[in-house]
Protein backbone atom coordinates (compact mmCIF):
# COMPACT_ATOMS: atom_id res chain seq x y z
CA UNK A 1 0.00 0.00 0.00
CA UNK A 2 2.60 2.23 0.81
CA UNK A 3 4.03 1.81 -2.44
CA UNK A 4 0.78 2.47 -4.02
CA UNK A 5 0.79 6.21 -2.20
CA UNK A 6 4.00 6.81 -3.18
CA UNK A 7 2.53 7.58 -6.55
CA UNK A 8 0.24 10.00 -5.06
CA UNK A 9 2.24 12.33 -3.09
CA UNK A 10 -0.36 14.61 -2.18
CA UNK A 11 -4.41 14.18 -2.46
CA UNK A 12 -5.81 17.26 -1.66
CA UNK A 13 -9.58 16.88 -1.17
CA UNK A 14 -12.08 18.26 -3.85
CA UNK A 15 -14.16 20.99 -2.81
CA UNK A 16 -17.55 20.52 -1.09
CA UNK A 17 -20.72 19.67 -3.59
CA UNK A 18 -23.08 22.37 -3.54
CA UNK A 19 -26.47 21.50 -2.05
CA UNK A 20 -29.38 22.99 -3.64
CA UNK A 21 -32.76 22.95 -2.70
CA UNK A 22 -35.55 20.35 -4.68
CA UNK A 23 -39.25 20.66 -5.70
CA UNK A 24 -40.37 17.50 -6.97
CA UNK A 25 -43.98 16.90 -7.95
CA UNK A 26 -45.31 14.13 -5.94
CA UNK A 27 -47.16 12.13 -8.30
CA UNK A 28 -43.77 11.20 -10.50
CA UNK A 29 -41.69 10.96 -7.31
CA UNK A 30 -40.50 7.63 -5.55
CA UNK A 31 -38.44 7.86 -2.13
CA UNK A 32 -36.21 4.83 -1.68
CA UNK A 33 -35.13 3.50 1.40
CA UNK A 34 -32.44 1.65 0.85
CA UNK A 35 -30.98 -1.35 3.04
CA UNK A 36 -31.78 0.05 6.57
CA UNK A 37 -31.89 -3.43 8.40
CA UNK A 38 -30.80 -4.09 11.96
CA UNK A 39 -27.80 -5.99 10.93
CA UNK A 40 -26.22 -2.60 9.50
CA UNK A 41 -27.62 0.22 10.80
CA UNK A 42 -26.63 0.17 14.65
CA UNK A 43 -24.33 1.94 16.73
CA UNK A 44 -21.65 -1.14 16.35
CA UNK A 45 -21.07 -1.06 12.21
CA UNK A 46 -22.76 2.27 11.20
CA UNK A 47 -22.98 4.48 13.89
CA UNK A 48 -23.82 7.34 11.79
CA UNK A 49 -26.85 5.02 10.20
CA UNK A 50 -28.22 5.03 13.02
CA UNK A 51 -28.05 8.82 13.56
CA UNK A 52 -29.31 9.41 10.02
CA UNK A 53 -32.72 7.14 10.94
CA UNK A 54 -34.89 9.74 12.78
CA UNK A 55 -34.10 12.03 10.19
CA UNK A 56 -35.31 9.49 7.24
CA UNK A 57 -38.50 8.36 9.45
CA UNK A 58 -39.43 12.25 9.10
CA UNK A 59 -39.15 12.01 5.37
CA UNK A 60 -40.93 9.18 5.19
CA UNK A 61 -44.04 10.71 6.89
CA UNK A 62 -43.31 13.58 4.39
CA UNK A 63 -43.55 11.39 1.85
CA UNK A 64 -46.64 9.73 3.12
CA UNK A 65 -48.26 12.13 3.68
CA UNK A 66 -48.01 13.56 0.17
CA UNK A 67 -48.70 10.07 -1.32
CA UNK A 68 -45.14 9.37 -2.66
CA UNK A 69 -44.32 5.98 -3.18
CA UNK A 70 -42.16 4.68 -1.15
CA UNK A 71 -40.22 1.67 -1.96
CA UNK A 72 -37.90 -0.19 0.09
CA UNK A 73 -34.89 -2.47 -0.87
CA UNK A 74 -33.15 -5.52 1.55
CA UNK A 75 -29.50 -6.61 0.81
CA UNK A 76 -29.53 -10.11 -1.00
CA UNK A 77 -29.61 -12.32 1.81
CA UNK A 78 -32.19 -9.64 4.15
CA UNK A 79 -35.72 -10.57 5.10
CA UNK A 80 -38.72 -7.93 5.62
CA UNK A 81 -38.02 -8.74 9.13
CA UNK A 82 -34.85 -6.92 9.50
CA UNK A 83 -35.87 -3.19 8.43
CA UNK A 84 -35.67 -1.69 11.29
CA UNK A 85 -38.11 -0.44 13.54
CA UNK A 86 -38.63 3.28 12.55
CA UNK A 87 -38.68 2.81 9.25
CA UNK A 88 -40.60 -0.24 8.84
CA UNK A 89 -42.63 -0.65 5.57
CA UNK A 90 -46.60 -0.56 5.54
CA UNK A 91 -48.19 -3.71 3.96
CA UNK A 92 -48.58 -2.14 0.18
CA UNK A 93 -45.04 -0.69 0.20
CA UNK A 94 -42.65 -2.49 -2.22
CA UNK A 95 -39.68 -4.27 -1.82
CA UNK A 96 -36.88 -5.31 -3.71
CA UNK A 97 -33.98 -7.70 -2.58
CA UNK A 98 -31.06 -7.45 -4.26
CA UNK A 99 -26.83 -6.54 -3.72
CA UNK A 100 -25.91 -2.55 -4.54
CA UNK A 101 -27.42 -1.85 -7.38
CA UNK A 102 -31.79 -2.37 -6.39
CA UNK A 103 -32.41 -2.35 -10.12
CA UNK A 104 -30.19 -5.16 -10.96
CA UNK A 105 -32.67 -8.67 -11.09
CA UNK A 106 -35.48 -7.00 -9.50
CA UNK A 107 -38.46 -5.32 -10.85
CA UNK A 108 -37.68 -2.14 -9.54
CA UNK A 109 -37.61 -0.37 -12.82
CA UNK A 110 -40.71 -1.79 -14.35
CA UNK A 111 -42.52 -0.66 -10.63
CA UNK A 112 -41.30 3.29 -10.86
CA UNK A 113 -42.20 2.87 -14.66
CA UNK A 114 -45.49 1.69 -14.71
CA UNK A 115 -46.26 4.37 -11.91
CA UNK A 116 -45.48 7.59 -14.00
CA UNK A 117 -42.12 8.32 -11.74
CA UNK A 118 -39.57 9.92 -13.34
CA UNK A 119 -37.95 11.52 -10.01
CA UNK A 120 -36.52 8.99 -7.35
CA UNK A 121 -35.23 10.15 -3.86
CA UNK A 122 -32.49 7.88 -2.60
CA UNK A 123 -31.33 7.27 1.33
CA UNK A 124 -30.01 4.31 2.96
CA UNK A 125 -26.58 2.39 3.55
CA UNK A 126 -24.07 1.95 2.87
CA UNK A 127 -23.25 4.95 0.67
CA UNK A 128 -20.68 3.89 -1.74
CA UNK A 129 -22.60 0.22 -1.53
CA UNK A 130 -26.89 0.88 -2.62
CA UNK A 131 -26.80 4.44 -2.89
CA UNK A 132 -23.78 4.93 -5.53
CA UNK A 133 -24.92 2.26 -7.52
CA UNK A 134 -28.59 2.89 -7.33
CA UNK A 135 -28.18 6.39 -8.06
CA UNK A 136 -26.07 5.63 -10.80
CA UNK A 137 -28.64 2.82 -11.91
CA UNK A 138 -31.43 5.33 -11.83
CA UNK A 139 -29.72 7.72 -13.88
CA UNK A 140 -28.57 5.05 -16.73
CA UNK A 141 -32.34 4.46 -16.81
CA UNK A 142 -33.30 7.87 -17.45
CA UNK A 143 -34.22 8.33 -13.54
CA UNK A 144 -33.63 11.87 -11.88
CA UNK A 145 -32.03 11.63 -8.46
CA UNK A 146 -32.28 13.37 -5.45
CA UNK A 147 -29.63 12.54 -3.00
CA UNK A 148 -30.01 14.18 0.66
CA UNK A 149 -26.46 14.01 1.96
CA UNK A 150 -27.62 13.67 5.69
CA UNK A 151 -30.05 10.70 4.12
CA UNK A 152 -26.55 8.45 3.45
CA UNK A 153 -23.96 6.72 5.76
CA UNK A 154 -21.15 4.20 5.70
CA UNK A 155 -18.82 3.45 8.49
CA UNK A 156 -16.40 5.78 7.29
CA UNK A 157 -16.86 9.06 6.47
CA UNK A 158 -14.00 9.30 3.32
CA UNK A 159 -16.91 6.69 1.77
CA UNK A 160 -20.07 9.09 2.02
CA UNK A 161 -17.72 11.63 1.11
CA UNK A 162 -16.71 10.11 -2.12
CA UNK A 163 -20.10 9.15 -2.79
CA UNK A 164 -21.51 12.25 -3.00
CA UNK A 165 -18.62 13.34 -5.20
CA UNK A 166 -18.52 10.84 -7.70
CA UNK A 167 -22.57 11.28 -8.27
CA UNK A 168 -22.12 14.86 -9.39
CA UNK A 169 -18.69 14.24 -11.45
CA UNK A 170 -19.10 10.80 -12.79
CA UNK A 171 -20.46 10.83 -16.60
CA UNK A 172 -23.12 8.74 -15.72
CA UNK A 173 -24.41 10.63 -13.00
CA UNK A 174 -23.56 14.15 -13.12
CA UNK A 175 -26.71 15.35 -14.83
CA UNK A 176 -29.46 13.22 -13.24
CA UNK A 177 -28.37 13.49 -9.68
CA UNK A 178 -29.08 16.73 -7.29
CA UNK A 179 -27.24 16.60 -3.98
CA UNK A 180 -29.25 17.90 -1.34
CA UNK A 181 -30.52 17.60 2.40
CA UNK A 182 -33.78 16.45 3.53
CA UNK A 183 -34.92 19.43 4.86
CA UNK A 184 -34.38 21.19 1.47
CA UNK A 185 -36.68 18.70 -0.40
CA UNK A 186 -40.30 19.90 -1.04
CA UNK A 187 -42.62 17.74 -1.70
Amino acid sequence: MQDLMATWPEIVAPEIPELKSVQVDPTRTALLVLDLQKNNCNSERRPRCVSAVPGIRKLIESARSKSVRVVYSLTSKADPADILEDVVPLANDHIVKSSVDKFFGTDLEDHLKQANIDTVIIVGTAAEGAVLHTTAGAAMRGFNAVVPVDGLSSSTLYAEQYTVWHLVNSPGTKKRTTLTRMNMISL
